[in-house]
Parts: structure tokens; C-alpha cells; sequence
């Protein structure tokens, strides 16, 4: 993954009005056109960050193609892969692209790749509870804090005195880490990113998902985790890094070090189409139902240029 995996598409976002910096939904996404022959069953399995989002698209699916059954499975996003090189799903959200040998398995057995289609933007935000005056982090003191390998460059930190500025009464309290286990696609991102793919330390509490993270680190004072921006709740606080908060405009920019693309995946063969049921899904999710569904989850929506491109790969 580049230093961040909105670069590619950064100079088509920053030729867009300020309003898209708000999270608004680009005026130029088309809305959803409703076809004919759209039936069956339809199963997703993968990213547990992106399980909320697509339960709501499931459901605004439905909404338009009532017969249509859509099954969401959210665990990890290492679960996507064999899904869908199994046939299990025709839908594998992931909040990380596939690995070389998640893609290589997917294309011995079909003789050629996934197809991946970027659905949403988030910021891997980095958590504290509410009432810590903690209000940032250097990606130096983010690294010492989670890893045991400081490949940013900092030391170890394991009391909340280790970070700059911290107000009296805080110097000795001990920090509990709260993170994701190494099927997570999020796991997996936070550690290329926030720890230059150092080491975790052994002292992480790891937790089942996204939005059990939140709630550890917003049931314990002295509590730190990362979890997608959709999983914001009153009991936490979102921190800047490197003096950057977790905005729209800072994912646009490049200026926030920890944003990304989440994605889907489909197994689409070159020069045919996908089957009418999942074409039509995904062209519901970056259609700008789905994209106002996308802010709805507390994420960012793509761009109507964005969104040119992914439908392009689905011709």
C-alpha cells in the first residue's frame, strides 16, 4: 500500500468544490437506475469495518429489489480471499487490498485476478477515553506506545508521562492497548503505517472487532486503540497525528498519515460481465444512494471521478 492509498486518485479530489472537503456527496454521482432480471441470492464475507456499511447497503438494496436476499458476514478482512476464491460470496469487503498470495490463490484456481472496486475513504483514527487531555500523537509516539520494535524512531512508552505534554495526575498512569488480531485488515494497515510493519507489543489486548475496540478504550480511562472513523462514539476521542485530525479534507490532502480506501472485491472474468445481481449491487454502493449511505456510516464518499473509474473496471 502507498503512504496512502487515496494518492492515486488525490489530484482528481483536490479539483473538487470545498463542500466534498464536509463529506458531502459529490453532485455528479449518478443516482441508481432500478433494471430488470436482478434476483437471488446474494452472500458478502470479509472486513468486520466495513460490516455496518454493508449491512446498509444490503438494506437499501433491498429496498429497491424486495425478491433479493443479501447474507453479510463481517469478521475479518482476511476471510474475504477464501470466500471468494471459494465461491462462497460474490462479495469480499476488505479494508486492505489482497495480498500477493491471497490474489495468487484466487487466480491459480480462475486463471486470472480479482477484480477490486474502492467502495468508501476512511481514517484509521487512533482512540483515547474522552476524558484523557490527550489531543495528539506523533506517528514516533504511536509506534512507541504499540510496538516493542520503534521502527519510527521513538522509545517505549507504556505510561501516558511518556507522552509530551500530558497534564499532572497522568505521569504514572499505566497505557492499556487495545487493537485487532492479525486476520484484520485493519491489524494489518495500522502496522505497515503507524509502525513502519515493526511488531506488536505482546501487551495488546486484542478484541473481535472494530467497534469492540471503541468501547474498551472508552470503558477504561487509561485506554488507546485504532478502529475506522465510522466507529467514533461519545466515549471516545479521536486524536491527531502528527498534529492532523481525521477529517475529509486531510484524507484529500495527504496530509493525515493514516487514511485509506475501503474495498470490495469480485470475481469478475476479462471481457465478461459480472452476473447481473452482484453488477448491479456494486453499482448500487458507489451510486450516490450508496454514497450517501457511505456518510451516513461516518465515512467518506468517493468522487464522481472516482467512481468513473471503478465502474469502468466492471465493463
Amino acid at each position: 500500500m502507498k503512504k496512502l492509498m487515496v494518492a492515486s486518485g488525490i489530484a482528481m479530489l483536490l479539483a473538487l468544490p470545498a463542500s466534498s472537503f464536509a463529506a458531502d456527496v459529490d453532485p455528479n454521482i449518478g443516482q441508481y437506475q432500478q433494471t430488470s432480471g436482478v434476483s437471488g441470492n446474494l452472500n458478502s464475507v470479509g472486513s468486520d469495518t466495513l460490516n455496518n456499511l454493508m449491512t446498509f447497503w444490503a438494506e437499501g438494496f433491498k429496498a429497491i429489489y424486495p425478491n433479493v436476499n443479501v447474507q453479510i458476514e463481517g469478521k475479518e478482512s482476511a476471510t474475504a480471499p477464501p470466500a471468494l476464491t471459494e465461491g462462497v460470496a460474490q462479495i469480499g469487503p476488505m479494508s486492505r487490498p489482497m495480498k500477493s498470495d491471497e490474489a495468487s490463490g484466487f487466480e491459480a484456481k480462475y486463471g486470472y485476478k480479482p477484480t477490486m472496486i474502492r467502495v468508501a475513504i476512511d481514517n484509521l483514527a487512533v482512540y483515547v477515553n474522552k476524558d484523557n487531555p490527550v489531543t495528539n500523537l506523533t506517528l514516533e509516539e504511536v509506534d512507541g506506545i504499540f510496538s516493542n520494535t520503534f521502527k519510527q524512531g521513538g522509545d517505549d512508552i507504556r505510561h501516558w508521562g511518556g507522552v509530551l505534554g500530558v497534564k499532572p495526575g497522568w505521569t504514572n498512569k499505566p497505557i492499556a492497548i487495545y487493537g485487532r488480531n492479525s486476520a484484520s485488515g485493519t491489524y494489518a494497515f495500522f502496522k505497515e503505517k503507524a509502525l513502519k510493519k515493526g511488531d506488536y507489543k505482546s501487551t495488546v489486548k486484542e478484541q473481535p472487532g472494530s467497534s469492540a475496540v471503541v468501547q474498551a478504550v472508552a470503558s477504561d480511562l487509561g485506554g488507546i486503540g485504532y478502529s475506522g472513523i465510522g466507529y467514533i462514539t461519545s466515549g471516545v476521542k479521536a486524536v491527531k497525528v502528527n498534529g492532523v485530525g481525521p477529517s475529509m479534507e486531510n484524507a484529500i490532502s495527504g496530509k493525515y498519515p493514516l487514511s485509506r480506501f475501503l474495498v470490495v472485491y469480485v470475481n469478475k472474468k476479462p471481457g465478461e460481465a459480472l452476473d447481473p445481481l452482484t453488477l448491479e449491487f456494486v453499482k448500487f454502493m458507489i451510486s450516490k444512494q450508496g454514497q450517501e449511505l457511505v456518510v451516513k456510516d461516518g465515512y467518506y464518499p468517493l468522487t464522481a471521478k472516482l467512481i468513473e473509474e471503478e465502474l469502468s473496471k466492471l465493463q
